[in-house]
């Protein structure tokens, strides 16, 4: 079955009917058809420069399968810059990148206003630059042709408002944040926190922040749970760092902690599936990674712009996920869909 779904998904990719496919398939079919105009396979090889914040992070690995899969069917040859979960590393990355002649990039930067001075030269030497997920810069500030995102302030509020819930709209909770500079997270925070705070008998006990680093994440919850007797809730900026508390907590016979996490990985899913965790949200990586690939192809072959062609800014939320659709999503997610 699967294979005679990505079957059908190349012929119509190559076909020449990119818009009319990603409507039927998760895709705003009115966002795609200004994406994706008529784009198609590429009538030449291009060559496509890539670099999410890193590729230790399941979110970033699985977006790299997505760019290649589907740069493999619009004839794209996508080179891959990592950013090592780290800014200054992803700085010298990208400034390498720069350095080069590409037919377009796409990038997620680890934290905004890291990369500015080399997006702006490549912007400047005519190459269209993709901005997924976290801003590079303020989106008034800088001509990028366009910024695949989701709703990172509602996938905050989804998560905990589902772990509210889930206690009753009373008790402990904590936070586990991203890097700080992430706009991502910074959405994720006010998220949260926009919950929390209409519940008074909530308590929040922490919010560090574990920057995506599952071994930073580990060291803060051994401290939590000797601190805290009782945690009803925990919620985590990604399915990793959630993931990685959770390891802690059954190594500590703490199971009661209800947790929820972002992104909606498989492991993150599973987890759902088994009860270790309650909830998570899809950060759609596939079609971010993927649309990045068609604005991409839109732009050099057909010279869609900006906000006539593409929007400047496109929201690709995906569901909070529980057991309920949990079987979905991970079938979704195979595709290259969500």
């Amino acid at each position: 079955m699967t294979r005679t779904r990505r079957d059908l998904i190349r012929r119509a990719a190559v076909g020449g009917g990119a818009a009319t496919l990603f409507g039927g398939f998760g895709f705003n079919p009115l966002v795609t058809a200004a994406m994706a105009k008529e784009a198609g396979k590429a009538t030449r090889p291009l060559k496509a420069a890539f670099s999410n914040a890193g590729l230790q992070a399941t979110w970033c690995a699985q977006g790299k399968q997505a760019a290649e899969y589907w740069g493999s069917l619009f004839n794209v040859e996508v080179t891959w810059f990592d950013g090592q979960l780290d800014a200054v590393k992803q700085r010298s990355a990208i400034d390498n990148m720069a350095s080069q002649k590409w037919d377009f990039v796409a990038i997620q930067a680890f934290g905004i206003g890291t990369l500015t001075a080399p997006v702006n030269k490549m912007i400047d030497a005519g190459i269209p630059v993709i901005d997924m997920d976290t801003l590079i810069a303020p989106l008034d500030t800088i001509k990028v042709l366009t910024f695949l995102a989701p709703d990172n302030e509602f996938m905050g509020a989804s998560v905990t408002q589902a772990l509210v819930n889930a206690i009753n709209g009373e008790g402990t909770i904590t936070m586990t944040q991203g890097a700080l500079g992430h706009t991502g997270a910074q959405g994720r925070a006010r998220g949260f926190k926009s919950v929390v705070s209409k519940f008074p008998k909530i308590q929040v006990l922490d919010e560090q922040p574990a920057d995506w680093d599952v071994t930073k994440v580990a060291r803060i919850w051994e401290t939590l749970l000797t601190k805290y007797p009782k945690i009803d809730a925990a919620f985590f900026h990604n399915d990793d760092m959630a993931l990685a508390a959770a390891k802690v907590m059954q190594a500590k016979g703490r199971t009661e902690t209800k947790i929820g996490g972002v992104d909606a990985m498989p492991p993150a899913i599973k987890a759902v599936q088994d009860g270790q965790m309650y909830a998570t949200v899809r950060n759609p990586s596939c079609r971010i990674h993927g649309g990045a690939i068609i604005a991409g192809v839109s732009a050099v072959i057909n010279g869609a712009k900006t906000g006539t062609d593409i929007p400047k800014n496109i929201i690709t939320d995906g569901p909070v996920v529980t057991k309920a659709n949990a079987d979905g999503m991970l079938w979704m997610e195979d595709q290259f869909l969500i």
